[in-house]
């Protein structure tokens, strides 16, 4: 999956232009009651802005809030200038620069094309562990071992399983592999689980919801 397939097009992203003011900046994250906003100047990226940046600026200035408001300006404020995301970029990207910001700007060749949001990377998860499905989710783990993936899809074609989710992840340090499966809710569990316990699988854990 790549940048452009989560991000919130330029047409319908809040942003401000480098001409306007402290104080409409911050009128706007109000009014739309959201944690940050993009700069830009003629479609160009040129930063990111929100009230802490501003408030930090407001705080070691020294100035009182008429004089700062009326001397400061967004390019003066701005930070992330030369943090984002080219729009082929692979979604994972995204992870380590969202972990202390709350959006992130999508570009080419400077030119903003969009944002991608904390909120769009909490969704992507929710889809890939199947969370708004109904469903049983079982945990367990393999050995660290070629083609063990593939026989966990031997076990699902056999008892005809509808997959909600499967990720699976990397326990190296332990020689493991840890896996969480989600499929549809069937009277056949208990054989299923059995099929993996045989085949050289620990079930750590079964939830359904």
């Amino acid at each position: 999956m790549f940048a452009k397939s989560v991000m919130i097009p330029k047409e319908k992203c809040i942003s401000i232009q480098t001409s306007e003011s402290v104080q409409t900046a911050l009128d706007i994250l109000e009014k739309n009651q959201i944690d940050a906003l993009p700069v830009l100047e003629n479609g160009l990226y040129k930063g990111i802005l929100n009230r802490y940046i501003v408030y930090r600026a407001f705080y070691y200035s020294g100035l009182n809030k008429e004089d700062f408001l009326a001397s400061t300006t967004l390019m003066d404020v701005v930070t992330r200038e030369e943090i984002y995301l080219y729009i082929d970029d692979v979604f994972e990207d995204s992870l380590l620069q969202l972990n202390d910001f709350p959006i992130i700007a999508v570009v080419e060749e400077n030119r903003f094309l969009g944002l991608v949001t904390r909120f769009d990377i909490m969704d992507q998860f929710r889809s890939a562990f199947g969370m708004d499905r109904p469903g049983v989710r079982i945990t367990f783990t393999s050995v660290e071992t070629e083609g063990r993936i593939a026989r966990v899809g031997d076990i699902i074609q056999k008892f005809h399983e509808s997959v909600i989710s499967l990720v699976t992840f990397d326990e190296s340090d332990k020689l493991l592999r840890r896996i969480v499966l989600k499929i549809e809710k069937r009277d056949n569990i208990q054989k299923f689980l059995k099929e993996l316990d045989r085949s050289g699988f620990r079930v750590l854990h079964m939830e359904e919801d």
